[in-house]
């Protein structure tokens, strides 16, 4: 769930990054990919961290 999560929330600030430096959509695209990407790998590994403690 953590993993879904940070995707969305990633896709969504990088699309909005991009468009308040007035880039094109390409570039929305862009940003909004690598930094879903980067917070779904930054939950994935939160989530990893959280299920070892639990134990």
């Amino acid at each position: 769930m953590i993993v879904i999560l940070g995707a969305i929330f990633g896709a969504a600030g990088g699309g909005i990054l991009a468009w308040r430096r007035k880039g094109k959509p390409a570039d929305m695209a862009l940003y909004a990919f690598v930094f879903g990407l980067l917070f779904a790998i930054a939950g994935l590994f939160l989530t990893l961290i959280l299920h070892r403690a639990a134990m």
